[in-house]
């Protein structure tokens, strides 16, 4: 049984079908919340924030698109989410603001993601439109059509959002090299 038959049966109200199809997306949306953060528990954590929310908002998903791509965005969410709550938990004199990362036990892509995510944190706070069309396709690599159905907008705002939203992260992401 396919994903979005599943997700119809659970939105129907059939336990069994939601237990199902939480266990066969768990590998996937642990994948997703790994993209984004560099640490396997944070994105433990954040996988399950985004199984869980699967389950409570399966009713918003209206079948206009995959049912896969509707859990990307969740399942992206949950993890900026998560990124926020660890960012503001962080004490200031945990690190020393002279001390730099040593780059032979950092890695480089987890280091280039918690660049990604310092940007986009910067966009969405005077542009908050651009941040989920830019990580759908650059992150991702959804194409623009799959991303217009995901989000309700049509295709030229996608693309309009994700122009913008990639001249305002070339500068931030610049600055942090």
């Amino acid at each position: 049984m396919t994903p979005d038959e599943l997700a119809r049966r659970a939105q129907g109200g059939d336990g069994e079908a939601m237990d199902r199809l939480l266990g066969e997306l768990r590998p996937r949306v642990l994948r997703i919340c790994q993209g984004v953060l560099p640490y396997s528990d944070d994105a433990e954590d954040a996988c399950q924030e985004a199984l869980i929310s699967v389950a409570g908002k399966i009713g918003q998903w209206h079948g206009r698109g995959r049912f896969t791509t509707w859990l990307h965005v969740v399942a992206l969410n949950s993890a900026r989410s998560t990124y926020r709550r660890l960012k503001n938990q962080a004490v200031p004199s945990d690190v020393l603001p002279t001390e730099r990362p040593d780059p032979r036990t950092t890695s480089v892509i987890a280091g280039t993601r918690l660049d990604l995510l310092e940007a986009l944190e910067t966009i969405e706070a005077e542009h908050p439109a651009f941040v989920q069309p830019l990580m759908l396709r650059d992150v991702y690599g959804l194409a623009y059509d799959e991303i217009a159905e995901t989000l309700g907008v049509p295709l030229g705002t996608v693309k309009a959002q994700i122009h913008h939203g990639r001249r305002l992260a070339r500068p931030l992401l610049r600055e942090q090299v």
